[in-house]
């Protein structure tokens, strides 16, 4: 009983999946990473119990890398994912963290936060898509670059994103 249950589950996952997610050959294509460094200050009434501290953005940097290669005003890199960095942002000062504070409110300590968005622009007919996407389909573009390799990219729920790319053998 219970395996029958569980088999009409994943059949029903596996058609969920499949008609859900489309695929398209792409030979134009270029993938970004825009990595950026920001100063991020923690507000809250109480920081160690407040689930959901109030948070401000001071000063930020980013770069955009484009298929892996270096970008004029990148200062730091290739890291360990071949992506390059900014120059660090200025930390705020205690004044500047401190005028943002509100009453009744703690204040946490300055962090220094990196993160990367990934997107994939591809050539669709005559015009072009732009969707987000992951690092594996960014370092696979990286790879399949300097060759203009098609690929075979699989999108995601409703085409909303590009979840993989394969180069397509000849």
């Amino acid at each position: 009983m219970q395996m029958r249950f569980l088999s009409s589950i994943i059949t029903a996952l596996t058609a969920l999946t499949l008609t859900s997610c489309s695929t398209t050959t792409a030979e134009q294509y270029e993938a970004t990473a825009l990595t950026s460094y920001s100063w991020q200050v923690k507000y809250a009434n109480n920081l160690t119990s407040q689930p959901q501290p109030r948070i401000e953005i001071f000063a930020n940097t980013s770069v955009l890398n484009r298929n892996g290669l270096k970008p004029p005003e990148a200062v730091v890199g290739p890291d360990d994912r071949g992506l390059w960095w900014p120059t660090l942002p200025p930390r705020p000062s205690v004044d500047e963290v401190e005028q943002r504070k509100r009453l009744q409110e703690e204040i946490g300590k300055p962090e220094l936060v990196k993160d990367v968005k990934y997107k994939l622009t591809y050539g669709v007919g005559n015009s072009q898509q732009t969707l987000p996407t992951n690092y594996d389909v960014y370092r696979q573009v990286v790879k399949a670059y300097p060759q203009k390799t098609p690929l075979e990219l699989t999108l995601g729920v409703n085409d909303n994103s590009v979840e993989k790319a394969e180069p397509v053998s000849k």
